[in-house]
């Protein structure tokens, strides 16, 4: 009997896999695949400026479509049940992550720094010669004070903000206490007062990413309902093969044509940070144009509630 015999009679009268065992098959196969592909190739990271919000010139990050994730949920030996997971689920799923988690950060008072430790890998598209940075920053929760950053290893001393200068999304922790931690009605805060529209969502999703991005300490909910708020816009899709800044695999849910996404542990959906695609301005016969382009990831490595420049603790 040779081989493509046996296989046909394998196994015949069982009734063969059923569905679900074959998405589970699909699924580990095409995982296999890109954990191979990960290795062959260097990784490509992605974001950008921490605290003070920057206009972030470049296409979409890259994302696989609108598809899912499977996770295996209790089931028999021969027919494993399989959870279709979509990127609503992931932001759902982190939004209970992060209430379940809590803070230990003490309140701020408007006169303390935000002291802030992040790893950041950048990958130019051109080279695809990775480097890392981590950046120390000492920044004042309300802007009154002087603040010091440090920035791709550059460090820059920043003024207090002018007499007519804020912070959106504020880092003051009463304005951030006046923000809805009911999911609809943040949605409809991050909306701006506009429809609902595919423009309109993208918008609201950076100003998602904003809030979420900046070091800030947020009240009971607010960060658990941002999660919740933007997974009711209809358009966000999972990207299936992403990696954050620290090397960890992860899955990522973007919104088209923004340059943000957001990137979550693939088992305990913990929020591990944010990466975007850049670009850097230059001048050429006297017009400004963007070039360089580059993947960025940046994880906060640590948080803190401090009294002074300086301090870590």
């Amino acid at each position: 009997m040779d081989e493509l015999t046996r296989v046909r009679a394998w196994d015949a009268d069982g009734g063969g896999l059923s569905d679900e065992a074959r998405a589970a098959a699909r699924t580990r196969l095409l995982a296999a695949v890109a954990a191979e592909d990960r290795a062959a190739a260097p990784v490509r990271p992605l974001s950008r400026r921490l605290v003070f919000r920057a206009a972030l010139g470049g296409a979409a990050a890259a994302a696989v479509g609108a598809g899912v994730v499977m996770t295996r949920d209790a089931g028999s030996a021969r027919t494993p049940a399989l959870e279709p997971v979509s990127a609503q689920d992931v932001l759902r799923r982190a939004a209970a992550r992060t209430r379940a988690l809590g803070s230990d950060l003490p309140v701020p008072r408007d006169d303390q720094y935000f002291y802030t430790r992040t790893h950041i890998r950048r990958t130019p598209l051109e080279t695809g010669r990775t480097r890392t940075w981590t950046d120390e920053s000492w920044l004042s929760v309300d802007g009154s004070k002087p603040s010091l950053r440090e920035d791709h290893g550059k460090v820059h001393r920043d003024p207090p903000l002018g007499e007519h200068e804020v912070i959106w999304p504020p880092t003051v922790y009463s304005g951030l206490q006046k923000m809805p931690t009911d999911p609809d009605k943040l949605l409809d805060v991050l909306r701006l007062g506009d429809k609902a529209s595919p423009e309109s969502d993208m918008h609201v999703f950076f100003e998602g990413c904003m809030l979420l991005k900046g070091p800030r300490v947020m009240p009971p909910g607010l960060q658990a309902a941002t999660f919740e708020a933007l997974s009711k816009l209809p358009r966000i899709r999972l990207d299936h093969d992403a990696v954050d800044g620290a090397g960890r695999e992860a899955v990522g849910v973007s919104y088209p044509d923004t340059e943000f996404t957001f990137l979550f542990d693939r088992t305990t959906y913990d929020y591990l940070g944010l990466r975007t695609k850049g670009s850097v301005p230059e001048k050429a016969d006297g017009k400004w144009i963007q070039t360089g382009w580059y993947y960025e990831t940046r994880s906060l490595e640590e948080l803190q509630v401090v009294d002074r420049i300086g301090q870590r603790r």
